[in-house]
């Protein structure tokens, strides 16, 4: 087996485990509050990941004469952390209590635009985006109209905020791309899911009261979050984006969207109207084109699940 094949499959499993963790967070809301979830979510990923770090460090940096808690003591690895995370923190919750109104399907691929919104954002950094750019915009904004206003007379609550959660993910995914190669993206990875949490968790000390037995009723889909999407998932995508073309890597990774329709489908027996349906494929259509490389520009768009 080539190295591009195996990297194909550890990305392709990596969006299998995102997009199924829709259906883990609508379940989730059915216990406790969306805050609790995440905060929650987001300590067992930092726990799943340390480990994950140590046996990294193993195989990294043999001989560099820094030992596992040494790599630790780095400002800008902090910093970096902290403009991360917080992005993170408010994109996550959005995304809790968007799912509160909206199916897993149609969450996901709201969620989705962001890989719309990266390439936008990314002209104030001075990125200029691909000649694919405004015709994903078009196809974004039908699919928007399709998914959310077709046979309503207002757009509900949930979708507002998911396309804010879209958004605040496109800030956190251009952060994570100006230090990616600055520091340790594990590490990184890591705080920001302590920044999440504990940012979650102050909010939830005002906001929610949560119970050990809500917490208990719903373990299984926070540690299916938790564990799976912020640990493993992550670890997958990393260890399969050093095989592959960057825009290899972020084509399969758009099927998060398609593989979480499928869960909501087996999972949660949801159904989706005809205008539903094909405003997720125009959707999907503009999240491919966002993707296509051009000949001017081959930047690496990293999203982060």
């Amino acid at each position: 087996m080539n190295k591009q094949l195996k990297g194909s499959i550890a990305i392709v499993f990596a969006t299998i485990i995102w997009g199924s963790t829709f259906v883990a967070q609508s379940m989730g809301m059915d216990h406790i509050g969306p805050f609790t979830f995440q905060a929650a979510r987001c300590l067992l990923g930092m726990v799943i990941l340390l480990p994950i770090i140590a046996i990294a460090d193993k195989f990294t940096n043999a001989g560099d004469g820094k030992n596992f808690f040494t790599r630790w003591w780095d400002k800008k690895l902090w910093i970096a952390g902290l403009l991360c995370g917080t992005p993170l923190f408010i994109a996550a919750n959005l995304q809790q209590m968007g799912i509160v109104d909206t199916d897993a399907g149609k969450s996901a691929f709201l969620t989705a635009m962001y890989i719309v919104f990266v390439p936008i954002l990314g002209l104030f950094r001075g990125i200029k985006p691909s000649k694919w750019i405004p015709v994903s915009v078009v196809l974004a904004v039908a699919g928007l109209y399709c998914l959310s206003c077709v046979g309503v007379t207002t757009i509900a609550k949930g979708d507002l905020l998911l396309l804010g959660c879209a958004l605040a993910f496109a800030v956190q995914i251009l952060c994570v791309d100006i230090f990616a190669n600055q520091v340790d993206c594990l590490r990184l990875n890591c705080i920001n899911c302590l920044v999440c949490s504990s940012l979650s968790w102050i909010v939830v000390a005002f906001t929610e009261t949560p119970t050990w037995a809500g917490m208990w009723e719903c373990s299984g889909a926070i540690a299916y979050a938790g564990f799976l999407s912020m640990g493993i998932a992550y670890s997958l995508q990393i260890i399969g984006q050093k095989d592959l073309h960057p825009a290899t890597a972020s084509l399969l990774m758009s099927l998060e969207s398609v593989f979480a329709v499928l869960s909501g489908w087996l999972v949660l027996k949801e159904r989706m109207t005809v205008w539903e349906t094909l405003g997720c494929v125009l959707v999907f259509v503009a999240v491919i084109l966002s993707q296509l490389p051009d000949k001017k520009t081959n930047k690496k768009q990293t999203p982060c699940g």
